[in-house]
C-alpha cells in the first residue's frame, strides 16, 4: 500500500519527500500557526488592518501546492472559529467571518488553492511566473474582501474599494514580490544541494 500522500511538484514537496499523510498533516498544522502569526502583525487602518496573512496565503498555497494550501487555510479558519486567539489582533470567534474583515478571510482557502495549482505546475521557479501566480492568488483575497465590505458596510463600491483594496495595493505588491523572490531562490539553492 502506497502510504505517500501527493507528489507534489512543490519547493517543500520536493525538499521533504516522500510526504506521506503524517508529514502532510504535520505541514498543515504548521503552516495554519504560521498564519496566525502572520495575523498578529498589524497595522491598524481603519475597518481593514495591514497584516502579514496575505504573504503567507500565497507563499502556503505555493509551499504546499493546491490542496495542502487550502487545507492549512481551512484549519486556520477553524482554529480562530472555535476560539483560539488567532485572528488578527489574538482575537477569535465567527463574528469575524461575518464582519468587515470576513470576505478577506474566507478566500483564503482559495487563493491558496489558485496559489499552489500554479506552483505545481512549474510556476514558482522562475520570478516572473512566480509573480503572476502570487498575484492570482492575492487578487482572489482582494475581491472577494472588496465585494464582502461593500455588503456587510452596506458601502458602494467606490467606497469600499477606497477602503478595503486601494490602500492595500502598495503594500500587496511588496508581499507578492517577497514571496516571488523566495521561490526562484529556493529551487536554486535545492539544485545545489542535489
Amino acid at each position: 500500500m502506497d502510504t505517500t500522500y501527493d507528489k507534489l511538484e512543490t519547493l517543500l514537496g520536493v525538499a521533504l519527500a516522500p510526504i506521506d499523510r503524517t508529514r502532510a498533516v504535520s505541514l498543515v498544522f504548521v503552516f495554519s500557526l504560521l498564519m496566525a502569526a502572520a495575523a498578529q502583525i498589524i497595522v491598524p487602518l481603519g475597518p481593514v488592518p495591514i497584516t502579514g496573512q496575505t504573504f503567507v496565503v500565497v507563499l502556503t498555497g505555493a509551499l504546499l501546492g493546491s490542496r495542502l494550501g487550502a487545507a492549512a487555510m481551512v484549519v486556520y479558519l477553524a482554529e480562530g472559529v472555535v476560539g483560539l486567539p488567532f485572528f488578527a489582533g489574538g482575537t477569535s470567534g465567527i463574528a469575524h467571518l461575518l464582519g468587515p474583515t470576513g470576505g478577506y478571510l474566507v478566500a483564503f482557502p482559495a487563493a491558496a488553492y489558485i496559489t499552489g495549482a500554479f506552483a505545481e505546475n512549474g510556476w514558482d521557479k522562475r520570478f516572473a511566473t512566480a509573480v503572476v501566480a502570487m498575484a492570482a492568488g492575492s487578487t482572489v483575497v482582494m475581491l472577494s474582501g472588496w465585494v464582502w465590505l461593500m455588503v456587510s458596510t452596506n458601502s458602494s463600491a467606490a467606497v469600499a474599494f477606497q477602503l478595503g483594496v486601494g490602500r492595500f495595493i502598495a503594500g500587496d505588491l511588496v508581499k507578492i514580490l517577497l514571496a516571488a523572490a523566495l521561490l526562484p531562490t529556493g529551487w536554486a539553492l535545492l539544485r545545489r544541494r542535489s
